[in-house]
């Protein structure tokens, strides 16, 4: 069965959601969402009625807030990340989110047409915690090649 590529990333937000400090980062999630929705490779993303996933809680801090996507491959991911304007807000995450001691981001492969869970998303966070990179869980440095891809793509 062919795969493809889920991706759970989750960040503790440095304010509430409603504090004027995170506006920049909160109010522009459907314009970064969208753009994501329309990049060549992606497949499927979790939201909630607001469109987003800020108000789904699947861990215990409420200020930790997630995006939760399947992509058809690293390098469709790679190239909506580093290669748009997501871009902007990725390099400005430390205004808006508090460092994180562990992994907050990690990658794994799943078949065509599956749809990960939150709870398994979070084991997969888990295990890449516990364990370190693995081919069941694994981030950006265990993509083979990833840097080259990278510098001949001109991305990041």
């Amino acid at each position: 069965m062919p795969k493809q590529l889920a991706e759970l990333n989750i960040g503790r937000l440095l304010y509430p959601q409603d504090d004027p400090r995170v506006a920049p980062f909160m109010d522009n999630l459907a314009l970064i969402n969208g753009l994501a929705e329309r990049a060549p490779g992606f497949v499927w993303r979790l939201q909630g009625d607001n469109g987003n996933a800020t108000g789904i809680q699947a861990f215990d801090d409420p200020e930790i807030i997630l995006n939760l996507s399947v992509w058809e491959s690293a390098e469709a991911l790679a190239r909506f990340a580093f290669g748009t304007i997501h871009k902007r807000f990725f390099t400005r995450r430390a205004d808006w989110f508090v460092k994180m001691p562990g992994p907050h981001f990690v990658m794994w492969h799943v078949d065509a047409g599956h749809v990960p869970s939150l709870p398994e998303a979070a084991g997969k966070l888990a295990q890449l915690t516990e364990h370190g990179p693995t081919e069941a869980a694994f981030g950006w440095e265990s993509v083979q090649d990833m840097e080259r891809w990278r510098q001949a793509e001109g991305i990041g």
